[in-house]
């Protein structure tokens, strides 16, 4: 499934919710950034913490365009918590951090405006 990341393509076919709600996303906060020099393309490792109930969990993120390692710590993120695991060389990511391309093809993360808790599931 190939997604589109122009912002003048259409809206994506309906779905019924009951689908959407199969989509588990929630925030957590990042506790720790490390370099990816392995991944294909420019990306960070990072290990977010969604709370007790999910924990920490380990994600590939291609956002060194916007993001310095120091700036991330502490910065809450959403995330898809039930994907498979996904190998990126050498590391298994868990979950898949969301964001939006910026005009120039960059990721932006999908952070909250407000501190919220960790796990929270957004709806």
């Amino acid at each position: 499934m190939h997604i589109n990341h122009d912002p003048d393509a259409p809206a994506a076919p309906q779905i019924a919710f009951d689908d959407f709600l199969k989509v588990d996303i929630r925030i957590g906060t990042i506790v720790d950034a490390q370099e990816f020099p392995e991944a294909r393309n420019p990306a960070f490792r990072l290990l977010i913490d969604f709370g007790p109930a999910i924990g920490l969990r380990k994600s590939s993120a291609r956002i060194t365009e916007n993001y310095r390692l120091e700036d991330l710590l502490g910065m809450q993120v959403a995330a898809v918590v039930n994907f498979p695991p996904r190998q990126i060389g050498p590391m298994v990511s868990e979950v898949l951090t969301l964001g939006f391309p910026a005009e120039d093809g960059s990721v932006v993360l999908f952070t909250p405006t407000k501190t919220v808790p960790n796990g929270g599931r957004l709806f």
